[in-house]
């Protein structure tokens, strides 16, 4: 028997594709929550509803009287919190629920990467690799960063971020996906000596990684946090069909 209502924690490519997937599946209805740290979030096959729940208890009472019958963290990888209430709310209700996270990245040959636990252990390895840094850390993750001198900043971002921030940055408003050419371009322009970035994984983000590599740059790579024990972990929207019983025709 299909799956009535099945809500997606969204915000990220494979959330997009899941709902477009589920939308498309007759007797499915989906609704995809997004958190609207994002003005322009685009279009999304389904239902879709814009901000917090108000934690674990606020999720479980929305499952509860929205009939939820299958809950779906497609969130970013770095969204702790978020996932930690998602798997909280779920057990409260008896809802199954299945975590989508597309794959890390892994160094390859000629790669420099110097890996930190946190945003604040990256900002401390900075001084002894370099005084030009390319942050593209996300918006929030900046005041990380605030309190370092003598360095140079340029952080890209979607949406312009709020303070604290360094004194010395430069911010570039821009959205993916970018080519290896252009990051290419980006680091020789800035002469960036440093890159800083996340392990959100997947290609979209990859191309500065292989540029960085093309130039001998350091990365300094922010490990995700660990994922919560005992729940299904998939890393596609395939795999989230089958964990739903809805992979077949």
């Amino acid at each position: 028997m299909p799956i009535p209502h099945v809500l997606v924690l969204g915000g990220t490519t494979e959330a997009r594709r899941l709902a477009a997937v589920l939308a498309d599946r007759p007797g499915v209805r989906v609704t995809t929550s997004l958190a609207g740290r994002v003005t322009r979030p685009g279009a999304l096959a389904g239902q879709v509803r814009t901000g917090g729940f108000g934690g674990a208890e606020g999720l479980a009472a929305w499952l509860r009287e929205h009939r939820v019958d299958a809950l779906v963290d497609a969130t970013h990888p770095f969204a702790e919190t978020i996932t930690a209430n998602a798997v909280r709310a779920a057990a409260d209700c008896g809802t199954p629920v299945v975590i989508l996270r597309r794959p890390g990245w892994h160094a390859g040959p000629g790669d420099r990467w110097h890996p930190a636990a946190s945003l604040p252990e990256a900002a401390g390895l900075l001084p002894g690799l370099g005084r030009r840094v390319f942050l593209t850390t996300g918006r929030l993750g900046l005041r990380a960063f605030a309190h370092l001198t003598g360095l140079h900043f340029v952080a890209r971002s979607v949406e312009p971020p709020e303070p604290p921030l360094p004194a010395d940055l430069r911010i570039l408003l821009a959205r993916g996906p970018f080519t290896v050419a252009e990051e290419t371009a980006l680091l020789r322009k800035h002469r960036i000596d440093v890159l800083v970035t996340k392990d959100s994984g997947g290609a979209a983000t990859a191309a500065k990684l292989t540029a960085a590599r093309d130039l001998s740059l350091p990365v300094v790579v922010v490990r995700r946090p660990p994922l919560p024990e005992g729940v299904p972990v998939v890393a596609d929207v395939a795999g989230v069909l089958r964990r739903l019983g809805l992979d077949g025709p």
